[in-house]
């Protein structure tokens, strides 16, 4: 047990609780994007956290469910990279990990002249909105 009270059960990467955490992760940043709003990492570590995932908002853990949360959105025909609206706290901005990824396949958003973060917030806004509205 954590000092919360939590039942601690590891996270590996492909195991069905880390799914879960994942798919956790990406309802709790559609619901934030339904309504148009950024937040940060802190946050979504607490919100994790209600869900009964500890994920502790520093870690390699949040890092790499952000990488699959952002992965499994495109695979399912998301039309942008839902991670964007996931901000540092100091900067108002993604992480350098969410620019990384943005550079890899099959993001490459590199390859999109003038491409700014801001663009694919709101393209993830835009689409969290139409897919609320169904």
């Amino acid at each position: 047990m954590t000092p919360d009270g939590m039942k601690r059960m590891p996270l590996t990467r492909g195991s069905d609780r880390y799914n879960e955490a994942r798919d956790a992760m990406m309802e709790i940043i559609m619901r934030w994007a339904a309504a148009r709003r950024t937040d940060n990492y802190k946050t979504l570590s607490a919100e994790l956290a209600a869900e009964g995932f500890a994920v502790p908002y520093f870690s390699k853990l949040m890092s790499e469910l952000l990488e699959s949360a952002c992965r499994e959105a495109d695979r399912a025909g998301a039309p942008g990279m839902l991670t964007a609206i996931v901000v540092n706290n100091a900067t108002s901005r993604p992480s350098q990990q969410f620019f990384t990824l943005a550079e890899q396949s099959p993001f490459r958003r590199q390859d999109r002249p003038g491409w700014e973060w801001e663009a694919e917030r709101d393209i993830v806004f835009e689409h969290a909105q139409t897919e609320a509205a169904d």
